[in-house]
């Protein structure tokens, strides 16, 4: 996820209120601020209609038309949004994760509806103000009132969706509890209905003025570079032909929106990891390298896969067997990056030299006589970088993890993992366990003494870190001493949320994306790139050429590019032998589908080292069953995770109601709408009468997820029992007010939460397994610090009450 909606620093966290009754007490005044809005609304939209009503000709009469068209259509959409939005404002409370922290997709919705409204009356202020200038573009205005007035439908249609989700979902629970049914509706929906209106003049409409031009730039570069994707070039000739061809989107916004549209329905996964990997382009990686903190030691790291013993925290004199990753593309050296603002002892040593791996560049680790090595720090922080589990390296995260060096005074080792769809499910677990269990191993290595490890990662990386945990609990090794993860993915399912409608608007996430993210990781996606023909180097040089003839400035690109890539050879991104396709498609099939298998209780923890058989696993083990245990194999004759029980991975919370809650929520969900009388449809209809949104010509190609992989708890912590959770050392979620994962963030921190006071730890044990499920950053002093009774989640952007 990118910096937009994620930024690096923390704010405090906004004060609530407390108990229920202080909750509803304060929701009046936010109805009498919506009833103001809806109101300045309707007289700024009444006001304008009436001036362009007068009946000017030619094109200022067609422009002035077009104006009042568009405010009729915004005070119909208001008229039937207001008593929504105010029966919102009374509900979403009971949602939030806790009083001093006001989250959910339900209040991230009514503030996206709020910011659009409040968008439409500053519009139409300037209107009224402006209108009987001489330099009054009429036509120009008509476009942004009829933008931000479809944009209002759109937002219309995903409040009628979370009323459903009210109406079938229990009381405190944002996740619909099944594929079908509303989850399949919302995939169908978000499939057909027009979203080009929220990337064109209404784009970033709901964030802060300051990041939209960040977002423009953003979304021109995206549909820039799609116009030239799959014209057999890549890296920097695709970014210098995009660069030239960007100009008409910036002064298109309606060109800008339709493309975005058409990019995100229909490219495929191997696109966007391309988009996402331009920062780690030679030419970018390098300006980012000169302009971020300079660090002593930044050494990419190839550990070999060896197998390797390491004790067990609950009896040190005996170990387990740590084999190292082998699903799906076999055996490889585990790719890591060391990062330390100083220099320390043994990361100079001759063993640590020989692990490091060249990156073409310069070498960047600082030697000689005048280095001053400092002692071993008493922390490690271990990073996984985000990246939806398809792009991505450590070299895109590089900037920020040297300040984070400099500022707790720690070295950090980041891991590059596998990505998918070459390497899905569960390589990249496999490889962050494996090099967090090295680092434990051979902390000497890294400048660190071994007293602490606190793991950190965002999006999926924050998923990562929650599992690596997972998985360290069950084999018993030691777990770390805290966890920091930013808007983690915790639910790789379709389920429907109230915040994933937020994915219809997102600039940086739709859902489009998001699916096949988590199709690829989850094996199901295409492993290969379709359409794209392989060309030799000179045919590439040739077809530059031509080019460069027809089209000079994008020719030109091309024929640099091709200049530069002839002087050195491609490398390869993986030291990793390249298995045949057929048996490789054969494991992904095997592994995905059949041999998914992860018991739901704590392993057995034996005593004697010879009960730790060596995994010297091949490409076709049984990889997925050894993630849930580190004994024996599990026998076949286990059931698969897809025909258990539905309550054994059941994470919502089947309380009690209060009979006021029920009375309160039924006041606002509305039951699925009957279609018309005698009509026969292969769907039933979703909005009530006489209301239809906007409809897409550029249809998505998507489904509802249905591998049993996606329900593995070490895929999807959020699904994971109790008796898996509660070992977890302390968390800290860091959320963000207007991301479609959202609502897995507050759903898994309530679920901390309730195992914390259920399973609450004596406070005479100060066994690293036993802290509570919290955890925050302690600045340059260290790198994490327990904090019992703190809030397990917070906000970067707190959801405010105040327009």
């Amino acid at each position: 996820m990118a910096s937009s909606k994620k930024g690096s620093g923390t704010s405090r966290l906004e004060k609530g209120v407390n108990g229920r009754r202080s909750s509803k007490h304060k929701e009046g005044p936010l109805v009498m601020d919506t009833k103001a809005v809806f109101a300045a609304l309707y007289g700024v939209c009444e006001e304008n209609a009436a001036f362009f009503s007068g009946g000017a000709k030619g094109s200022q009469g067609d422009a002035a038309r077009r104006l009042v068209e568009a405010m009729k259509q915004i005070q119909e959409h208001a008229r039937n949004l207001e008593p929504v939005i105010s029966g919102f404002a009374n509900v979403y409370h009971h949602f939030d994760f806790d009083p001093h922290i006001p989250a959910n997709g339900y209040r991230s919705l009514v503030k996206v509806v709020r910011c659009c409204l409040l968008h439409i009356i500053h519009k139409g202020h300037y209107i009224t103000a402006n209108r009987r200038s001489i330099f009054f573009r009429a036509a120009h205005n008509a476009g942004e009132m009829e933008a931000y007035c479809n944009a209002l439908c759109q937002l219309r249609a995903l409040l009628y969706l979370a009323q459903r989700m009210l109406h079938d979902n229990s009381h405190g629970n944002l996740f619909f509890q099944d594929e079908s049914g509303l989850s399949e509706s919302f995939v169908r929906e978000y499939a057909s209905m027009h979203k080009g209106c929220f990337y064109g003049r209404c784009l970033g409409f709901q964030f802060t003025p300051a990041i939209r031009p960040f977002l423009q730039t953003i979304a021109i570069g995206l549909v820039a570079f799609g116009e030239n994707y799959k014209r057999h070039q890549s890296g920097i000739g695709v970014a210098a032909s995009s660069f030239f061809t960007s100009g008409k989107y910036a002064i298109d916004p309606e060109l800008r929106g339709t493309e975005f549209d058409r990019i995100t329905q229909n490219l495929d996964v191997h696109f966007w990891k391309t988009f996402w990997n331009i920062t780690e382009t030679e030419v970018l990686s390098s300006l980012a390298s000169m302009t971020s903190t300079q660090v002593k030691v930044n050494r990419a790291l190839s550990v070999p896969p060896a197998t390797f013993d390491l004790p067990l925290a609950a009896n040190h004199r005996a170990s387990v067997t740590i084999a190292p990753p082998s699903a799906h593309i076999g055996t490889a050296p585990v790719q890591m990056r060391l990062i330390s603002y100083d220099l320390r002892e043994g990361q100079d040593s001759e063993t640590l030299l020989s692990l490091s791996r060249s990156e073409g560049g310069a070498i960047s680790l600082s030697l000689g006589l005048k280095t001053k090595r400092l002692p071993s720090s008493p922390c490690l922080l271990i990073h996984f970088h985000g990246g939806g589990f398809v792009a991505q390296t450590s070299k895109s995260h590089e900037p920020y993890l040297k300040s984070w060096s400099q500022d707790l005074g720690v070295p950090i080792l980041s891991v590059d993992y596998s990505l998918a769809p070459e390497a899905p499910f569960p390589r990249a677990l496999e490889e962050c366990f494996y090099a967090y269990c090295w680092a434990l191993r051979n902390h000497h290595l890294l400048g660190w003494t071994g007293e602490k490890v606190c793991l950190a990662g965002d999006s999926a990386g924050g998923n990562l870190c929650v599992t690596t945990s997972m998985r360290a609990a069950a084999f018993g090794v030691r777990m770390p001493d805290g966890i920091v993860a930013a808007y983690p993915a915790t639910l790789l399912t379709a389920y429907a949320s109230p915040s994933r409608l937020l994915t219809l608007m997102d600039p940086l996430l739709p859902l489009s994306v998001l699916s096949r993210c988590l199709s690829a990781y989850a094996g199901s996606g295409p492993q290969t790139e379709k359409q794209v023909e392989k060309v030799s180097t000179l045919s590439l040089v040739r077809r530059d050429t031509a080019l460069l003839l027809r089209d000079f400035r994008q020719g030109a690109s091309n024929w640099i590019h091709s200049l530069i890539d002839s002087s050195r050879a491609p490398a390869s991104t993986s030291t990793a032998p390249e298995a045949p396709t057929e048996a490789t498609d054969a494991v992904r099939k095997s592994i995905s589908e059949a041999n998914i298998s992860s018991p739901h209780t704590d392993p057995p923890v034996p005593t004697d080292l010879s009960e730790f058989p060596n995994r010297k696993l091949s490409v076709k083990s049984q990889t997925c069953q050894n993630l849930g245990s580190h004994s024996n194999p599990i026998p076949s004759s286990a059931p698969l995770l897809s025909e258990r029980a539905p309550e054994d991975v059941s994470f919502f919370f089947a309380k009690d109601e209060d009979p006021s809650v029920i009375t309160d929520l039924s006041s606002v969900a509305i039951p699925p709408p009957a279609g018309e009388e005698g009509s026969q449809q292969e769907h039933p209809r979703e909005f009530p009468l006489g209301f239809e949104p906007l409809r897409s010509e550029q249809l998505a190609e998507m489904k509802v997820e249905s591998s049993p992989v996606v329900k593995d708890p070490f895929c999807s912590p959020l699904l994971a029992p109790d008796s898996m959770l509660k070992g977890l050392p302390p968390v800290h979620i860091v959320a963000c007010a207007l991301d479609p994962m959202l609502d897995d963030s507050v759903m898994f921190a309530k679920r901390l939460r309730n195992i914390n006071h259920e399973f609450a730890p004596s406070s005479h044990r100060t066994h690293p397994q036993s802290h509570g499920s919290t955890a925050s950053w302690n600045g340059p002093t260290g790198v994490c610090q327990h904090l019992q009774g703190k809030p397990v989640l917070s906000l970067l952007a707190p959801l405010r009450e105040e327009s």
